[in-house]
């Protein structure tokens, strides 16, 4: 196992010291193609943990798929040290290097007169895995990234756009690589389909926890997928390495600031979710209380209801006029919450629902029990005490 040697940090590679399981370490890598007087990339250093996403991001012209190829050798480094797994990789042999990563690109490349079942069998095949072995990987990947059975003896043609990129990931993971590249692989795609093939990436990192480079011109899309978010300007000089949440928060110059946008309060919003605030109870008792304890809350909390519950769970909302009348708690008109999140709602949309329903939010999970209330004071002090840390 590596460790991370001492390296002439960027901004945000601070916090990346000390981690010992370095998958991929690009050491002052540096390309000049022939014909050109300056660097596509200069002078690059990286270190990207095992078992992480890492988004490459910038602009046109900042060297990011060439970044990308220089990982798997499809482009040698002009000068400069990549390191796969604590080896240089120009000291392994560049077939056995590719077989140990899989890649993805945005045209998928699928071969048009295999079928499904044998774009994904490439690898396994060029390996010599038996027939049987090959076909057990292969049905086993199709249901890891969703495509039916029935899809396996199908040609690429025959498959929408979203399908012929699960084919892709499954052919890049046949083999069972370390290591993922991903280059621009859902761009083709349009916006619906594109969201749910980023959720579905998410939830299959889940499972084969896999080292994923990922190269995106989109920056809603690199802030939704990385752990960690590589922001290289033209040139393919690094300006800020961090996580997503530290991107929007810490910019380290104008030049990030002005790629990330002027709406990175609203950004921040979508990464944060509602389990990660400290809501308020609010204005809550339980069913068996009296009309009297349940009217002081109301007057305490200086609002027209209050929410009831029993045994945990929420049971709905009543008017405080009507408690005034003396019934009991249990027999006055309820309505349900029509502004609601769970404890994973973003609290983007949290903070749409109390914009538009004029009042704060029941947080209440997926067995209907009630965890409390988030305002727009509860959002934007958990925003401004980060801020200010």
């Amino acid at each position: 196992m590596s460790t991370v040697t001492s390296l002439t940090l960027h901004p945000g590679l601070e916090e990346l010291k000390g981690i010992a399981e370095v998958a991929i370490r690009l050491d002052e890598v540096t390309k000049r193609f022939d014909g050109t007087d300056s660097d596509a990339v200069s002078a690059l250093s990286l270190e990207i943990p095992r078992g992480s996403i890492v988004t490459l991001i910038g602009p046109s012209g900042c060297g990011k798929t060439t970044t990308l190829r220089m990982i798997n050798r499809l482009i040698e480094p002009t000068s400069g040290r990549v390191e796969i797994n604590g080896l240089d990789a120009i000291d392994q042999p560049v077939t056995a290097l590719r077989r140990s990563i899989g890649y993805v690109i945005q045209q998928v490349g699928l071969f048009p007169h295999r079928t499904v079942s044998q774009n994904i069998a490439t690898v396994p095949r060029t390996l010599g895995w038996d027939k049987q072995r090959t076909a057990g990987r292969v049905a086993e990947l199709a249901e890891l990234v969703g495509l039916e059975p029935s899809m396996l003896d199908r040609f690429p043609d025959e498959l929408s756009g979203g399908q012929q990129q699960r084919v892709g990931v499954a052919r890049a993971l046949a083999a069972d690589p370390p290591v993922l590249l991903m280059d621009e692989p859902f761009g083709a795609v349009d916006p619906i389909v594109r969201t749910r093939l980023q959720d579905e990436l998410l939830a299959l990192q889940e499972q084969v926890d896999k080292t994923i480079v990922f190269v995106t011109h989109d920056i809603d899309e690199a802030l939704k997928l990385a752990d960690r978010i590589a922001l290289l300007n033209v040139g393919g000089i690094l300006e800020q390495y961090s996580t997503p949440d530290d991107l929007l928060r810490a910019p380290a110059n104008e030049f990030v600031e002005q790629f990330i946008g002027e709406d990175r309060g609203m950004k921040r919003l979508t990464l944060k979710t509602v389990a990660d605030l400290p809501f308020e109870q609010g204005p809550v008792v339980d069913i068996g209380a009296s009309p009297i304890e349940a009217v002081a809350v109301a007057d305490a909390e200086g609002g027209d209801w209050v929410g009831l519950v029993r045994e945990g769970s929420f049971a709905g909302w009543a008017r405080s006029e009507d408690l005034r009348q003396g019934a009991a708690v249990a027999d006055v008109p309820r309505s349900q919450p029509a502004a609601q999140v769970t404890p994973e709602s973003t609290l983007r949309t949290a903070m749409e629902l109390i914009m538009t329903s004029h009042t704060s939010v029941a947080v209440i999970d997926d067995g209907g029990r009630f965890g409390g209330v988030v305002t727009l004071d509860t959002i934007r002090a958990s925003l401004v005490a980060e801020v200010d840390r």
